[in-house]
């Protein structure tokens, strides 16, 4: 039997890389809209409001046509596989192969209950309890699609249940689904698929918002991408958080991946992934302050945007700048080094863990600040009635205490050497210090002053988990690198707490404020090419991580077990990355507009229906 086979000469590895990723953007697509249609199913149903229901109903429509071009694609993609690389796709048979059949059986369970959940849709409104337990049903057999799928990509970079001698398979199924990487990828692409879904509904919002005739349609239509924004940035905001455990646990994984991703040929694919994301949070606030248009006395909010737009422009230039410039010979010899003077600084992780939490503390703060602009006078907290904001400030305050003491005492348990023991105590103290603040919030909004709480969390966390520990980490390089993985994921703890804990005292603090009118569809079409952007940038940005997660096992198809022999095993340059995921991204967008308008067709014989 031949290892390798061509497509029309082709070259094979590209083949299969383009119809993958389609098959990977179609997927998440069918896996985000889903858990983001249930959602607001089900707060509709707990708040009684249509609208919330109308809008789960058109989402769904969606998913007819987008599972069948997941389901094509998957075909696509298996054919590929198994004609061209026989014998790579032998293996993994041979280890998954009780594996297979569940994901088969799982797909089949997915596509009923998709379709039953999207046809029942008008017969069960008086038993909203059965649908929403379908969609239930079918976002638990989406996940575990995922999961499963998840497993043979992250077994190709940690394999498990190897004999370390013959390279042969000796384990389970249920070993080499487990093996290091698979958790760390399920929680890295569960969340970014949300973030996905979230802009993809946005960007259909915002096609249909500037087709509409009517006001009425116009207003619907913004306020559908307003939800999809939301979401969107609401799952943006861990992501980062995420992608940085994924990329730690493969270092511990192999540090020789690990140095290849951050320190080797791809180091300067996550240059390029600091733009696109930057780019991102640039659009999401975008879209934020455009949205103020539409709210009366938001005014008083604007005169901050200049200031949050400087310090974003200003973390997203540390975040793209490179440690080693693309120097010449000329120009390394008049700055008399190999590594620019100032620009140095700014290329070490120090620098940049340091600014992406800062730009995350902005965005939200000025999604804080658009939620607010349509709130006033506030009832003091001891004069609201009800136990709930009790309960969801405790609940938030054991819970964050939880993270930042919990782990600060994890800290002072680890098994490091002695003379790290002392870097360690430092940063300790800084979650304690972080506990400290939260408290203090918690009692400062029970006095009736959660303004002021929300202020001293956001300054104690930005002068610790920014500020503080920016300069830190510069120490630890020089003195103490093995305890820079305990700093970062302190920083992740403290802008989290900070998240949590200001989003629920913004929630009570403003639960019975006066408010103002919407104006929904008040939306310039500038702001419509915001959602589109976003959707874009995204699917840009899975094709740049898929390349790199795959890329990392170089000429490997299972790392340091099957090695690739054919001919274009070879690692793509950026060059090829870049036309690649271009291409990739057209088809992608030609078929999901394709989607959009035969679920158009399908709205327009319901109205006809419906007359």
């Amino acid at each position: 039997m031949e290892a390798y086979n061509t497509f029309f000469g082709l070259d094979s590895r590209i083949v299969v890389w383009i119809i993958a990723q389609i098959h990977l953007l179609f997927a998440a697509f069918v896996l985000a809209v889903p858990v983001f249609a249930l959602s607001v199913e089900a707060i509709g149903v707990k708040s009684g409001d249509k609208r919330m229901d109308d809008l789960a109903h058109e989402l769904t429509k969606l998913l007819s046509s987008a599972f069948s071009m997941t389901a094509a694609t998957g075909g696509i993609l298996g054919f590929s596989l198994f004609c061209l690389y026989p014998e790579f796709m032998r293996y993994m048979t041979n280890v998954f192969n009780e594996g297979m059949f569940i994901y088969a059986l799982c797909f089949i369970g997915e596509g009923f209950c998709l379709y039953f959940y999207y046809y029942s849709w008008d017969r069960t409104q008086n038993n909203k309890a059965l649908h929403i337990g379908i969609g239930g049903l079918l976002n638990l057999f989406g996940v575990t699609l995922m999961m499963i799928g998840n497993s043979w990509t992250s077994f190709m970079m940690s394999p498990s249940g190897i004999d370390q001698e013959t390279g042969e398979f000796v384990g389970t199924v249920w070993e080499a689904t487990t093996n290091f990487l698979w958790q760390p990828l399920n929680i890295h692409r569960f969340i970014a698929n949300i973030v996905f879904g979230g802009f993809i509904v946005g960007a259909y919002a915002a096609v249909k918002f500037m087709g509409c005739k009517t006001k009425e349609e116009k207003a619907h239509y913004d306020w559908m991408g307003y939800i999809g924004n939301f979401v969107g940035i609401g799952a943006m905001i861990p992501l980062p958080f995420a992608g940085y455990f994924l990329g730690r646990e493969v270092y511990s994984a192999s540090p020789v991946m690990g140095n290849i991703m951050m320190g080797g040929r791809f180091s300067w694919t996550f240059i390029v992934q600091a733009i696109l994301i930057g780019i991102l949070f640039l659009g999401a606030n975008y879209y934020l302050w455009a949205g103020m248009e539409r709210i009366k006395g938001s005014e008083r909010y604007t005169k901050y945007i200049k200031y949050l737009n400087g310090i974003i422009v200003f973390c997203f230039a540390v975040w793209l700048t490179p440690h080693n410039l693309p120097l010449t010979g000329e120009e390394r010899s008049l700055i008399g080094e190999q590594y620019h003077i100032i620009s140095k600084y700014f290329g070490v992780m120090a620098a940049k863990n340091a600014v992406v939490n800062l730009m995350i503390l902005t965005t939200f703060f000025s999604f804080l600040l658009y939620r607010r602009s349509n709130k006033f006078k506030t009832v003091p907290f001891t004069q609201q009635q009800g136990s709930g904001k009790f309960i969801a400030l405790f609940v938030a305050l054991a819970f964050t205490l939880f993270m930042t003491v919990g782990y600060g005492f994890s800290i002072l348990g680890a098994h490091v050497d002695v003379e790290v023991k002392p870097y360690l105590s430092f940063i300790s103290i800084c979650l304690f210090i972080q506990a400290v603040a939260l408290i203090g919030a918690v009692v400062l909004t029970i006095s009736n002053k959660g303004l002021i709480g929300q202020w001293l969390l956001f300054a104690s966390t930005a002068i610790m988990a920014v500020l503080i520990m920016g300069i830190y980490g510069f120490v630890l390089m020089k003195n103490a690198n093995m305890a820079l993985r305990f700093l970062s994921v302190t920083q992740v703890a403290m802008v989290i707490t900070c998240l949590i804990m200001n989003a629920v005292i913004d929630a009570v603090y403003y639960s019975k404020a006066e408010t103002s009118e919407i104006e929904w569809g008040k939306m310039h079409y500038r702001s419509q090419f915001a959602l589109i952007l976003l959707c874009v940038l995204m699917v840009m940005t899975m094709g740049l991580m898929g390349y790199v997660r795959s890329g990392l096992r170089e000429n490997w198809h299972i790392y340091a077990v099957l090695k690739d022999t054919s001919p274009w095993s070879f690692t793509p340059t950026l060059f090829n990355m870049t036309w690649v995921v271009g291409l990739v991204m057209v088809i992608f967008f030609a078929l999901t507009s394709m989607v959009f308008w035969l679920s158009s067709l399908t709205g327009k014989k319901d109205e006809a229906e419906a007359h």
